[in-house]
């Protein structure tokens, strides 16, 4: 959260986030989503790269899913729906 907040504070339109969730109890987790969230209403993109697919799925207004470097699947919020083998 220190850093997602120093990086808001130099006024940053663009938030690049590698695997915030990584080892977070699920309340943190849960925290920093509701965060990101709130971060894509005040108008900065956001690039999270996360191995937690079903948290990515929840907040993404875009998703890419990339394996052995190439673009397997992508969509958006409304095209996507729950995932289900990824």
């Amino acid at each position: 959260m220190l850093a997602i907040a120093r990086s808001l504070m130099s006024n940053s339109k663009l938030l690049m986030l590698d695997e915030p969730l990584l080892g977070l109890a699920p309340i943190v987790k849960r925290k920093i989503l509701e965060t990101v969230r709130e971060i894509r209403k005040e108008d900065i993109t956001t690039l999270l790269v996360e191995q937690d697919a079903r948290a990515a799925f929840r907040i993404a207004k875009r998703v890419y899913v990339i394996e052995s470097g190439l673009i397997e699947l992508l969509g958006g919020e409304v095209s996507w729906g729950k995932p289900r083998n990824v």
